[in-house]
């Protein structure tokens, strides 16, 4: 199974435990499925979150294909 790099930013961070993670990943598999995994209940607890696969924005559904690298990216708020 190839591998990813699985980059968990603020409260993602917080709430996975981890900021950065090597971990096997299925082409096929969406974002979604992978955490659904990784961390049953992390949908309730990261609303509004994006992903992101090697750098670009993606839907969370898309499969994760060859992608090298994973972010979470809660939202930011300032001002």
């Amino acid at each position: 199974m190839p591998a990813a790099t699985l980059l968990a930013f603020a409260q993602a961070r917080d709430v996975l435990g981890f900021s950065q993670r090597e971990i096997e990943t299925d082409p096929e598999q969406s974002a979604t499925a992978l955490l659904d995994q990784l961390h049953p209940g992390w949908r309730e607890k990261l609303p509004g979150t994006r992903v992101a696969l090697d750098q670009v924005y993606a839907d969370w559904d898309t499969p994760l294909g060859e992608a090298k690298e994973i972010a979470l990216l809660p939202p930011v708020s300032g001002g």
